[in-house]
């Protein structure tokens, strides 16, 4: 078994201020990081040091093993400095999850590292995996991973096909997927990330061509069968983990966006009035109402966790019970995107200039309510649930 760390720490709080010790250092780099499009190495050091990418590893793997509601405060501690880092963090923690799926020897390789941070995204296009003995023969290209270029290993989502290049089928007909792993030297990388918000997670696109991946290094994601490790945490489904980090980040773009608008009140009177921006009364209403709706949205999130941390301390989810979570997540990310924009728009010509707190964050916001967790059909689904439409 590695070693443990010796500077473990004593509280999973202390991994949140482990965070906001790191915050200063990444908000003077965070314009670095969006002109490079990636994370500066001195930021990445400094969370490796930190641990900040083990906080879901399994604790037999030299991971910490940390209560989601202590992860997504880290994370949102990150993100109140630079949303692209947080995000990588959170895109890594969620994938780290897939350690508990993994057979001991095969999990130490993939994580064990000091530096160890796996990267993947989405299924790509025409994807596949031939079964082989002792494993896949693996081709395909996928469209973006965030964390990339500082990732070790990368997972690919790929359909599993026959010699022939069938699709095998489970029961219900869906395509056999699983996830496969490899180090990221194996793949081709190509700069591919030119968007407007989260530009510093340098989300690039990845291939491969025929390359072999042992059957020990692949997972079916969420499989309760293939999960070896019966921890609370891992009775949570990756996705829904993804859903988590992904809402903390927009927490702490909001608060951070809040904060900053409150400052900008202080000093700035817009042109052609003698009052300041705070001593408005319709602004008081706005900020009043953004804080009200970032606290909730806040509270929402950690209520949901807790909960449903005590129902996988002693037992599993029901479908159900995984919609109502996914229903936390979107909610907080299209709550702090309302606040987001509410705050843009109050700041007047101030919100456009790079050199302010707001345009960056603005983009970042919009970036975030772009992606899977956000979308509004998770509302729909969760209704389902609450009207009775679902056994």
């Amino acid at each position: 078994m590695l070693e443990r760390s010796r500077d473990r720490v004593q509280s999973p709080a202390d991994f949140v201020e482990r965070a906001r010790a790191l915050a200063p250092m990444i908000t003077a780099a965070a314009p670095r990081i969006e002109q490079d499009g990636a994370i500066s190495a001195d930021v990445i050091a400094a969370m490796h040091d930190a641990r900040l990418f083990r906080l879901l590893i399994p604790r037999v793997y030299d991971g910490e093993e940390l209560q989601p509601v202590w992860y997504v405060q880290a994370v949102e501690a990150i993100a109140k400095a630079d949303a692209s880092t947080a995000w990588c963090m959170a895109q890594a923690s969620g994938s780290s999850l897939g350690a508990a799926y993994l057979a001991p020897a095969v999990a130490r390789d993939v994580f064990g590292a000091r530096d160890a941070a796996l990267a993947s995204g989405p299924p790509g296009t025409n994807s596949r995996a031939i079964a082989v003995e002792g494993g896949f023969r693996v081709t395909g290209s996928w469209p973006f991973a965030s964390g990339i270029g500082h990732a070790t290993w990368l997972g690919a989502h790929c359909t599993i096909c026959d010699a022939h290049g069938s699709p095998r089928r489970e029961e219900d007909g869906r395509a056999v997927e699983r996830t496969l792993l490899f180090p990221k030297a194996c793949a081709v990388i190509t700069e591919s990330w030119d968007v407007m918000g989260l530009r510093g997670t340098g989300s690039h696109r990845y291939a491969v061509k025929d390359l072999f991946v042992r059957e020990a290094y692949s997972f079916t994601r969420d499989a309760a069968a293939e999960r070896r490790l019966d921890a609370p945490l891992y009775r949570f489904s990756i996705l829904n983990m993804f859903g988590f980090g992904f809402a903390a980040v927009a927490l702490g773009i909001a608060r951070a966006m809040l904060d900053a608008f409150v400052q900008l009140a202080a000093e700035k009177a817009p042109h052609g009035s003698a009052r300041r921006l705070r001593e408005d009364a319709v602004v008081q209403h706005e900020v009043a109402l953004a804080e009200a709706r970032v606290r909730a949205a806040r509270a929402y999130l950690l209520t949901t966790l807790q909960e449903a941390w005590d129902i996988a301390v002693v037992d599993g989810f029901t479908p159900a019970g995984s919609a109502l979570m996914r229903l936390a997540s979107v909610y907080v990310i299209r709550e702090a995107g309302a606040v987001v924009a509410a705050i843009y728009h109050a700041a007047g010509s101030s919100a456009i200039f790079r050199a302010q707190e707001f345009e960056r964050r603005f983009r970042d916001m919009n970036t975030v309510s772009q992606q899977l967790q956000a979308r509004g059909s998770h509302f729909q689904l969760a209704g389902q649930h609450l009207l009775g439409l679902h056994s």
